[in-house]
């Protein structure tokens, strides 16, 4: 199906320096969120201690639930609302993983009953011990630089055909990450610094076509934390799931781009590489449309319909594909313009 007409000559790349300057104020809008607010807010799955998911027959305040619970001496517990008002659910979470543990949960019933003329249902109860959540940080944070780096092997290899030169340089900086790591660095700065060093270490090997994809992912997750940061949503393990699902989706419309950058760059040699980018993203233009729209709708239904459960699971989903399609566009392709200017430099 192609609803755009083949013969489209939308000039994107003319445009690319307005959409850097969008690019580096998202960027730069996240980064001062992530520091106002210390860091992304972790979940329970990161940061440790027990989380209660409640349910009232009647509506309460969450005062009312605090003052519940200080009677167990569990006072200094958050409270907020889950799902949507009507429901009447909450929940409540504290730093310790024992002090749950020690109350029956009849205890705890009673306790939230007598604040409230109805009754109350504890509808689900987790305790993480914050060494297993700091684990899982930082394995979360590994998972996600290592999976740019095999992608790094795979676009080098398909599209320049340097498998062994880039599979070299991805194992030295797994390696450098390792040795690194037992000099008990900081695991994110020890990320950030490897990500900075794989992008000098691109660019002085030329490999072009893999810096424009991870340059594109990091771009995407960046924005994609940097708002879960602004509306102060909270990072569990389906986020970090949702974030490789975002790596992956935005790679696969990124090698799309790509692939017909390759074929146009045989057919037109003649031209200039700014017109072949152009011309390839108009090609795709209907595919890119039809994918990411038929996704979003998906998406799209989830976040509002889905639950609380899965609520911001879909929203990371929700924001990463848009990103990630304008990204495919904006930042991945108009990067391959950058080797142009410095071969003739050369």
């Amino acid at each position: 199906m192609q609803f755009i007409k083949p013969d489209i000559n939308l000039n994107f790349i003319g445009k690319r320096r307005l959409a850097y300057v969008l690019s580096l104020a998202l960027v730069a809008i996240s980064f001062f969120a992530l520091i106002v607010h210390k860091g992304p807010k972790y979940g329970i799955d990161f940061a440790g201690g027990t989380v209660i998911q409640v349910k009232f027959t009647s509506p309460v305040k969450i005062d009312d639930i605090k003052s519940g619970l200080g009677t167990l001496g569990l006072a200094k517990s958050s409270v907020q609302q889950f799902g949507e008002k009507k429901d009447n659910e909450f929940l409540i979470r504290t730093e310790s993983a024992e002090d749950i543990s020690k109350e029956s949960s009849a205890q705890l019933e009673k306790a939230l009953a007598s604040v409230n003329s109805g009754q109350v249902e504890i509808r689900r109860v987790e305790m993480v011990g914050p060494q297993v959540g700091k684990d899982l940080r930082e394995k979360a944070l590994f998972a996600m630089f290592y999976s740019l780096l095999f992608i790094t092997i795979y676009i080098s290899g398909r599209f320049e055909l340097k498998w062994i030169l880039s599979a070299v340089v991805a194992a030295a900086l797994i390696g450098a990450t390792y040795l690194t790591r037992m000099l008990h660095v900081s695991i994110p700065v020890l990320i950030l610094a490897a990500l900075i060093a794989s992008l000098i270490i691109f660019w002085f090997l030329e490999l072009k076509y893999a810096m424009g994809a991870i340059v594109a992912l990091i771009h995407d997750v960046t924005i994609t934390v940097g708002i879960f940061s602004i509306f102060e949503k909270e990072f569990t393990l389906p986020i970090i799931a949702a974030l490789l699902t975002i790596i992956g989706y935005s790679l696969n419309d990124t090698i799309i781009v790509f692939d017909r950058i390759r074929e146009n760059l045989r057919k037109h040699h003649k031209n200039t590489m700014e017109f072949v980018i152009n011309r390839s993203i108009n090609e795709t233009l209907s595919r890119t449309i039809l994918t990411s729209g038929t996704t979003l709708i998906v998406v799209v239904a989830l976040v509002f319909l889905g639950g609380g459960i899965i609520h911001d699971f879909a929203f990371a989903l929700m924001v990463g594909i848009i990103v990630g399609t304008y990204s495919s566009i904006y930042v991945a392709s108009p990067i391959l313009l950058a080797w142009q200017g410095r071969g003739r430099k050369k």
